[in-house]
């Protein structure tokens, strides 16, 4: 694995980076190329992009409840920043990347509340949630995490 001084230099900043980056720039095209409410099928019925502005956290839970939304994304990405910063004084270095995308996941979608009072979603997958590059972003993150810390704790006991 990369030598984790470097990661935390230059690696997770620019995860972090890249993620905020496609996420933004992704959202900015929707707003400027179609209206909310819109669908433009992609793949049939099963993949669509669907322009929802969501004032609530996932699968919109909190809907139009601007504070406690910023208050719980705040929350997470404190959490994780937390959590980088102690897996990485403990010698991890996988964790602290996986939750860089947690981290810039949730900076993304914060910034969008904080600027616009709601969070940009896109992408549709058949009746499933309607979701954007930064959700993919902690979601992923999220799960490879959790992975990752089972991986760990079993080497730490065997």
């Amino acid at each position: 694995m990369l030598y984790f001084p470097l990661m935390k230099k230059i690696f997770c900043p620019l995860i972090a980076l890249l993620v905020i980056a496609a996420d933004q720039i992704t959202k900015y095209m929707i707003r400027a190329n179609m209206q909310p409410g819109e669908r433009i099928p992609l793949i049939g019925d099963w993949l669509s992009l669907y322009y929802v502005r969501n004032t609530g956290t996932a699968f919109s839970m909190f809907e139009g409840n601007r504070y406690v939304t910023v208050l719980l994304t705040s929350v997470l990405i404190i959490v994780c920043l937390a959590v980088i910063a102690t897996e990485a004084r403990a010698g991890h270095t996988l964790v602290p990347v996986l939750l860089t995308l947690v981290a810039a996941g949730g900076l993304s979608n914060l910034a969008d509340r904080l600027a616009l009072g709601y969070v940009t979603d896109m992408i549709s997958c058949g009746s499933f949630a309607v979701f954007n590059v930064a959700d993919i972003a902690v979601t992923c993150g999220c799960i490879l995490t959790m992975l990752a810390l089972l991986l760990f704790c079993r080497e730490e006991e065997d």
